[in-house]
């Protein structure tokens, strides 16, 4: 349909629908996009500009209808827990878990040695009280539901004592007092914003204090004139006044990395639950973990709003095969995170030098971050591959996409996020690029 200069010259959507191109389409949607595309030819046209041809953009429009919205891409951006690419990339057993239990019926709530209905909190207990030394577990979407349902289930109505240097944001506008607020508990703030001690909360506690909440300060470190009480220091307070501590750790690490805490040293100290993800250091799929003194987890596990956030049999499936892999020192590295994490900078720099032969790039050396709220202060050596910069938009662009970082008129390929099976895949797509 050559020469669309005026409005006569549009087909009617009848006729564009009889192009044998789109005889075997599904008609509504077909006949959706053809109007779709009609009325834009006539805005261009008014407009004084010549639109392309039709039929070329029904089918680019379908194909685009077609293409998933969600889809894998390449992190090349040499931040391991990427909030914005999806976290953690989750380890092959936990795929295999989510492929077993997804593809079929499963035991989910119900119990196969009595025969009756079960309960799906208990799926992933017996592991977790394991790994952290917890009297109980429960699971939920992700942590900020974890944090909420334990100030609902234990603090609706009373108070909750908080340090001024704990009301943190994180990521996308979430915030301790709004999450405080929607649980309907009180915010009872004390000390400042970078020295608070032990007894600051003993003196705020009073016949209304429901507990003692400790946040971790996730995604930012207060440094210099600044003090926090050691845990134990503030379980002992709750001990002595027979109020609950919640210790909110935020990023999951079940094994020592960094400065970050791990649950079980949370609970060793006296704390009675503790909140942390399943995804970040953990590695598993986005989850919030409870663990603690079985009555308080009971508590939670009975309040209405624990059925509006517990975790769905695919989220159990793939923490299940990933906590599996962290009960073992030994299979600990096939959690992807953590083999990203503790990777000597020599291989990274190996695949970044094969990566520059392959697209006649530079080696630069380069410097990656965790992400995802955890170790804020934590600098990995690593090395990436330099490429011109204007590569950059057609790299994130493409299929896969690759996400880079432009950095001093160059795009990096920073090769800590990339596997060796991934440098052939970003190596075509650079030169698809060019």
């Amino acid at each position: 349909m050559p020469g669309l200069r005026s409005l006569r010259d549009l087909p009617s959507v009848d006729r564009l629908l009889a192009d044998e191109r789109l005889a075997e389409e599904p008609h509504d949607l077909v006949l959706v996009i053809a109007r779709s595309v009609l009325e834009r030819a006539r805005e261009e046209i008014k407009a004084g500009r010549e639109p392309g041809p039709l039929v070329d953009s029904v089918l680019d429009e379908l194909a685009h209808a077609r293409r998933p919205s969600l889809r894998r891409v390449l992190n090349a951006t040499g931040v391991l827990v990427h909030t914005n690419l999806g976290r953690a990339p989750l380890p092959a057993a936990a795929l295999a878990r989510v492929l077993e239990v997804g593809g079929g019926y499963s035991n989910l709530e119900y119990d196969l040695e009595r025969g009756e209905r079960g309960s799906r909190q208990n799926h992933l207990g017996s592991l977790l009280r394991r790994l952290t030394g917890a009297e109980a577990a429960l699971v939920v979407n992700n942590n900020a539901a974890a944090v909420l349902l334990a100030l609902a289930a234990l603090a609706e109505g009373r108070e909750v004592v908080v340090s001024r240097g704990e009301l943190i944001e994180i990521g996308d506008g979430f915030r301790i007092p709004d999450v405080l607020a929607r649980s309907g508990a009180r915010l009872v703030e004390v000390g400042t914003t970078n020295r608070t001690r032990a007894a600051d909360y003993e003196r705020a506690i009073g016949p209304d204090t429901a507990l003692l909440l400790r946040v971790h300060q996730s995604n930012f470190r207060v440094v210099g004139f600044s003090e926090r009480p050691r845990v134990s220091e503030l379980a002992e307070v709750a001990r002595r006044h027979r109020v609950p501590l919640v210790d909110d750790l935020g990023s999951g690490a079940l094994a020592r990395v960094g400065d970050e805490p791990t649950p079980a040293e949370s609970l060793r100290a006296g704390v009675d639950l503790t909140c942390f993800s399943g995804d970040k250091l953990l590695g598993g799929p986005q989850a919030g973990v409870v663990v603690g003194r079985a009555k308080l987890v009971e508590r939670l596990r009975r309040h209405p709003l624990q059925r509006a956030l517990r975790a769905d049999k695919l989220t159990l499936a793939a923490l299940e095969g990933t906590l599996s892999l962290a009960l073992s020192p030994e299979t600990r590295d096939q959690i992807p995170v953590l083999r990203m994490l503790h990777e000597p900078v020599e291989r990274v720099r190996a695949r970044a030098e094969r990566l520059a032969d392959l697209v006649g790039g530079e080696v630069e050396e380069t410097v990656a971050r965790v992400g995802g709220g955890a170790l804020p202060l934590a600098q990995l050596p690593s090395a990436a591959c330099a490429v011109e910069e204007q590569l950059a938009e057609p790299l994130r662009l493409g299929s896969p996409p690759v996400i880079a970082v432009v950095r001093d008129g160059r795009t990096l390929l920073d090769c800590r996020t990339l596997t060796e099976a991934e440098i052939d895949e970003v190596a075509a797509a650079v030169r698809a690029a060019r």
